[in-house]
């Protein structure tokens, strides 16, 4: 192609340096260095043009193959980003599930623990009770019986008796305070066991909250490189190294 514009030029030059024939504007010029340039132009236009039909067949190849690629990778990209996207929602419920059911378990176990304190606790204060009252009831009858039988024996005696029973009955009325005892002991227990529920809860929801972060950011890393590998195309800069990017 160098030649045909070499030979164009020494035509130019020939013509503008050709005598010229007053008082037209005709002029002589050498026909036989014409003649040798116009067969050199003719010589070299079609191999110059079948080199550049090649050159534009080349390109059109070359552009339907980067457009194929292109196609094809974010296509790729996009599959798999759907399923690296449902393997993150997969594990993020099933996390969560699992937090939920161990926390589920741990408010089972707190309140059947503490549902056993208590009821062992009734039961003991029930046994107490029953036992005091039995025993009142026999102290009580004991002093009445020795009171009336120590009536003749003076007032002295008879107060002595009164005082051990009143004495008795106020053991017993002390005992009662094992049974208040236990009640506070098992709501203690409970309140406790539904904090810890709360702290698992909110131990979880920051695992999963943190989990969904991480996975987004790498979702927005994806979805840059998908948008600068299509500016890329369109801008004809060639086909992006996507899985240098991917690497990145």
């Amino acid at each position: 192609m160098y030649r045909v514009f070499e030979a164009l030029d020494e035509l130019v030059a020939i013509v503008e340096e050709a005598r010229g024939i007053p008082p037209t504007r005709s002029c002589i010029v050498p026909r036989g260095d014409v003649l040798e340039l116009l067969d050199d132009v003719r010589d070299a236009l079609p191999g110059e043009l079948d080199d550049a039909q090649d050159v534009l067949d080349h390109r059109d190849k070359i552009v339907s193959d980067a457009r194929s690629a292109a196609e094809f990778t974010v296509t790729s990209a996009n599959e798999q980003s759907e399923q690296t996207i449902g393997s993150a929602r997969e594990e993020a419920d099933r996390i969560l599930a699992d937090a939920k059911a161990h926390a589920d378990r741990m408010v089972a176990e707190a309140s059947a623990h503490a549902d056993h304190l208590v009821a062992t606790a009734q039961e003991e204060a029930e046994r107490v009770v029953a036992d005091g009252n039995a025993e009142f009831e026999a102290v009580t009858g004991r002093a009445r019986i020795e009171s009336e039988r120590m009536i003749e024996a003076g007032k002295a005696s008879y107060e002595r008796s009164v005082a051990e029973g009143r004495a008795e009955q106020e053991r017993m009325v002390t005992q009662t305070e094992v049974v208040r005892a236990a009640h506070a002991e098992s709501a203690r227990l409970i309140d406790g066991a539904h904090e810890e529920a709360d702290r698992l809860r909110d131990e979880c929801d920051h695992y999963v909250d943190s989990t969904l972060a991480q996975f987004e950011e790498t979702l927005n890393n994806t979805l840059r490189t998908v948008g600068r590998g299509r500016h890329q195309l369109r801008s004809g800069a060639g086909v992006p190294d996507y899985a240098a990017e991917f690497r990145r």
